[in-house]
């Protein structure tokens, strides 16, 4: 069946004007030109077109940069002379940021000329994810050749692959991706594969940006048994399809005016192919009063059943098919003809001709992808493998994973995970523990430290795993004293058993027992006990004197000290021990709502923060057990550490290890003699508050929601390296199976959850929520309130800035526009996604993490240097643009 489509006036003038600012602003647009050497400037405007390309360096952390001969540099504009060769690993994956649920246009084009002097042009795949897209055959193309697609995808990453498969290299010369109207390209299944795209005029002149806001591209074509019509006139072109206004501008009719108006194509090598095909017409001649032009459509001899067509005058209809069509042989035949009463021959302005292009497996889980690349930049993993979906194809799976596969509608599982002898240091990652459908996990013979976390035991599924071979210390938790796991823990000597005892190394293969003995338990009690008392009588006199008197509430500031090693356990302390390790509170280094900050010192050498609780705090001891006993329990290399506390009658104190440098506050604005921090410091911090919030999140059993997420609580030690402090808000989550943490709102004004303020239901995206407002202030060091600001709230402002589409009025000033635009871009968007009212729209801060690394990357390659932050030193998969090509001849 047929369908005609038409618009109300309103709908018209506004899609209009969205069409003339994306026109103008190429918003959305991903344009790269791939190989692009580095010395030269990116973007740069493409003078043809006005496209502003980029550099892909950025964005690909694979492939080298060619140029093609100079010989044949003088036929091709400039995003053709460059490209990318891929000599080394099998799929090599370009990753984008698209919108899941649109139609967007991907084009890529590919240009061998010689480029390594070997006269050898290759032979490769094109894979979209883990589907085929293509086979790229430039012995056939020497020319050059380009694929594009229309397509709908299901996530908001999306992967365009270069996979070998003989002996000579892939190549690509430019990627885009275009952003299209959410209701125009529908079909039945799969998405569409452009076969041409024609206007009719004998201009012989191509069409695409800026005449196409989609950038499109359109080839002048005429035949000789034709008649061009043209208009100087506006042709209205908005609709779902928005053709440019100069296709619609000339049209075609046949010259014999009794005779129909047909469009051949054949296609014998894929005789089976489905077609759509969409049609643009707009009556461009002056029809006088007796005169009429009616035509009805047939396809291959048949007379398609729908209404005459009788075209607009100056105005587009566009007419495509429900259901998809084929043609005997692969020969197509397109016809328009003239009905009785008409007076005049049919018109056609412009046709586009797709076929159906099916991708048909699934991606892997999209919850399982984030947690493996989150594993894989925790760990600074670098596999040329390791690029692509991880499961599928099964062929092409990443190394050290083992997968489920059902169908090829189910996304597919990671059922095994083997990082064995893969150079592992640090934690054993959090994210692990998202690989829900794990079975089998192999961290053996690493550098792993740290102790074995709870969330191991929970995976109900996991019942294989291995971490002998590395320098884990502490008790084995309870989760894992289930009766069919099996855990290897041999060559970890300072593990000791579930009863405690120290010394005692554990067998290649260990099947923890259900339940403890009762005498350890005793033994435990007994020595805790004798400790106690030989204690007390050891505790010297000492004259107790009251602590400094509460002032108004300012950040909390450190001095300027060596970063500690405390190694000790926590432990409580008595009043008089806290008196002694701060020299009767002789030094103040901060306050906040608890009360004041002392500088201190344990043993005579290690120092610490003391932070006492003050008798006029609105805190008290419900905040005070509640910071206690979340950093008990927490360990993280991003959360300030807990040395011990003092819960002695009234007298309340918590003692930390000591961070030198401040809070992120004083960076930002350089007030209290710090220095402003670079775009690249930022980054790098924001990433660390976000792992330290994810660790929060999905690290700790339960999980925590930190509730007073602000720029003050983000210390900083003399590398700048980020610990996250003031849990005294904190809470776990869920409590009890109920919906939420505390009907009692609390947190900072300006941070605070606006969901939350008004439902008082605390969730992890609370967090996420005051993160974003974090990141707009490390973006912008704009005040979250100004009360002096039209747009008073910092989210309010920076919505209003993004109008005008200027990121420099955003950032910072004091960055002096010294950053990758790129990186900013991505990064502001994603603090606006963050700060969405609405926490369902908000991203978990796993997703943050890997949003945050990739600004990393991109703003390290701007600097031409290697990332190296300790857990961000991976190369993390990055977006990837592409560019326009010549339309081939059908």
């Amino acid at each position: 069946m047929e369908r005609s489509y038409g618009l109300l006036l309103l709908i018209i003038k506004t899609l209009a004007i969205i069409h003339i600012v994306q026109a103008q602003s190429q918003q959305g647009y991903i344009t790269l030109d791939c190989g692009l050497p580095a010395n030269e400037p990116s973007p740069y405007k493409e003078d043809s077109t006005g496209l502003q390309f980029s550099s892909d360096a950025t964005f690909i952390q694979s492939g080298k940069p060619g140029t093609i001969q100079p010989s044949l540099a003088s036929r091709y504009i400039k995003p053709y002379t460059t490209l990318r060769s891929f000599p080394n690993g099998t799929r090599n994956c370009y990753n984008l940021r698209v919108e899941k649920g649109r139609n967007h246009l991907i084009r890529a084009r590919f240009l061998y000329g010689n480029y390594d002097g070997l006269d050898n042009n290759p032979t490769f795949d094109l894979y979209l994810g883990p589907n085929p897209w293509a086979t790229i055959d430039l012995h056939k193309r020497v020319n050059g050749t380009k694929q594009e697609i229309v397509h709908i995808p299901t996530s908001n990453t999306l992967q365009v692959c270069l996979v070998k498969t003989g002996t000579t290299t892939p190549v690509i010369s430019t990627l885009e991706i275009r952003p299209m109207g959410k209701d125009s390209y529908s079909t039945q299944s799969g998405s569409l594969n452009l076969h041409f795209r024609e206007y009719y005029s004998e201009s012989k002149t191509p069409l695409r940006y800026p005449n196409d806001d989609y950038d499109r591209q359109w080839t002048a074509f005429f035949s000789e048994n034709w008649t061009q019509l043209s208009t100087t006139s506006d042709v209205g072109n908005t609709n779902e399809y928005n053709p440019p206004k100069a296709a619609l501008a000339t049209a075609a009719i046949p010259t014999n005016a009794s005779e129909p108006l047909t469009i051949y194509w054949s296609n014998p090598e894929k005789p089976d192919d489905q077609y759509y095909v969409y049609r643009h017409f707009a009556e461009i001649q002056n029809l006088r009063s007796n005169e009429t032009r009616e035509f009805n459509m047939v396809w291959n001899g048949e007379l398609l059943p729908s209404d005459p067509i009788i075209p607009r005058e100056l105005e587009i209809i566009t007419i495509y098919s429900v259901a998809p069509k084929t043609c005997p042989e692969g020969e197509c035949y397109f016809q328009l003809k003239r009905t009785n009463r008409s007076t005049l021959p049919p018109l056609l302005n412009a046709i586009e001709v797709y076929t159906v292009i099916e991708f048909p497996q699934s991606e892997t889980n999209e919850n399982e992808v984030v947690a493996i690349k989150n594993i894989e930049a925790t760990y600074g993993l670098s596999r040329i493998n390791w690029q692509g979906d991880p499961c599928v194809p099964q062929d092409l799976r990443w190394d050290a994973l083992n997968c489920s596969h059902v169908d090829l509608s189910t996304p597919p599982r990671i059922t095994s995970l083997n990082l064995s002898s893969s150079g592992l240091s640090g934690h054993i990652a959090a994210a692990i523990q998202n690989l829900t459908q794990l079975e089998k996990l192999d961290l053996s013979n690493n550098n792993l430290t740290g102790e074995v976390p709870e969330f191991l035991g929970n995976m109900k599924l996991l019942l294989v795993i291995n971490l002998s071979g590395n320098d884990l210390s502490g008790s084995i938790p309870q989760s894992l004293q289930r009766k069919g796991i099996k855990l290897a823990l041999e060559g970890n000597p300072r593990i000791f058993p579930t009863s405690g005892s120290p010394g005692k190394t554990h067998k290649k293969s260990l099947l923890v027992p259900i339940v403890a003995s009762v005498g350890s338990v005793a033994i435990l009690i007994a020595a805790l006990v004798l400790y106690l008392v030989l204690r007390k009588k050891k505790q010297p006199t000492v004259k107790v004197v009251d602590p400094p008197p509460s002032m108004p509430t300012v950040n909390v500031t450190y001095g300027h000290s060596p970063e500690p090693s405390i190694e000790m356990k926590k432990r409580r302390f008595a009043y008089s021990e806290v008196i002694q390790m701060t020299n009767n509170f002789e030094r103040v280094v901060g306050e906040g709502g608890f009360g004041v900050v002392c500088h201190g010192t344990v043993n005579g050498s290690q120092q610490v923060a003391v932070k006492l609780l003050s008798q006029s705090s609105t805190q008290g001891y419900k905040e005070f057990k509640a910071e206690v006993d979340l950093l008990l329990r927490v360990h993280h290399t991003n959360l300030v550490s807990l040395v011990g506390y003092c819960d002695e009658g009234e007298n309340l104190a918590l003692i930390y290890e000591f961070v030198p440098n401040g809070d992120l506050r004083q960076h930002l604005t350089g007030k209290g003699g710090k220095s402003v921090i670079n775009w690249g410091i930022r980054l790098r911090i924001a990433v660390e508050a976000a792992l330290g919030l994810e660790y929060l999140h999905i690290g700790c059993t339960p999980p925590m929601v930190h509730r007073d997420v602000k720029t003050t609580n983000i210390l900083l030690d003399e590398h700048y390296k980020v610990k996250l402090a003031d849990f005294g808000l904190s809470r776990s989550f869920p409590i009890g199976g109920e919906t939420h943490v505390s009907t009692v709102v609390a947190g900072t004004p300006g941070y605070l959850d606006p969901e939350y303020y008004h439902t008082g239901r605390l969730g992890e995206k609370s967090d996420v929520y005051s993160f974003g407002i974090v990141l707009l202030e490390i973006i912008t060091n704009q005040p979250v309130i100004d009360r002096n600001r039209r747009n008073s709230h910092i989210t309010q402002w920076v919505g209003s800035e993004l109008n005008g589409g200027d990121i420099a009025k955003i950032m910072d000033p004091n960055l002096h526009g010294d950053y990758d635009s790129h990186s900013a871009w991505r990064a502001l968007e994603l603090a606006m996604s963050c700060a969405d009212p609405t926490s369902a729209r908000r991203p978990t801060m796993s997703h943050v993490v890997i949003e945050l690394k990739e600004c990393v990357v991109a703003e390290n390659s701007r600097r031409n240097m290697s990332p190296r932050m300790d857990s961000l030193s991976s190369t993390e998969v990055s977006t990837t643009f592409d560019s326009g090509m010549i339309p081939t001849a059908r």
